[in-house]
């Protein structure tokens, strides 16, 4: 699986998402973010139980704003359109998947 680019035009649709989701809130200029980047593209292809989606704070403020987000990049868990783990700053993949499997 793909990661999805996330914006206001389709986050309902991942907020209802039946899978647990991963979300990043990263920003291009982010050097932190670009060495979660890849971590997070890994995990998309090798865990379809999951949607993973990314979400440029530069590009979707709104969003941003309302998960809380003051650093970058944030990873945010979601379960039932509930958040159920945030971690700000760069983590170690086998800490997201802790994070995903919560």
């Amino acid at each position: 699986m793909s990661v999805l680019s996330v914006n206001k035009n389709n986050f309902n649709s991942v907020k209802t998402s039946d899978k647990p989701v991963l979300l990043d809130f990263y920003a291009d200029w982010c050097g932190p973010c670009r060495m979660v980047s890849p971590l997070v593209d890994e995990i998309a292809k090798e865990n379809p139980q999951y949607l993973v989606g990314k979400i440029n704070v530069d590009q979707e403020p709104e969003l941003a704003q309302a998960f809380g987000v003051a650093s970058i990049p944030t990873l945010v868990v979601m379960k039932n359109g509930k958040i159920i783990q945030q971690a700000v700053g760069s983590r170690p993949k086998s800490h997201i998947l802790a994070m995903l499997k919560g």
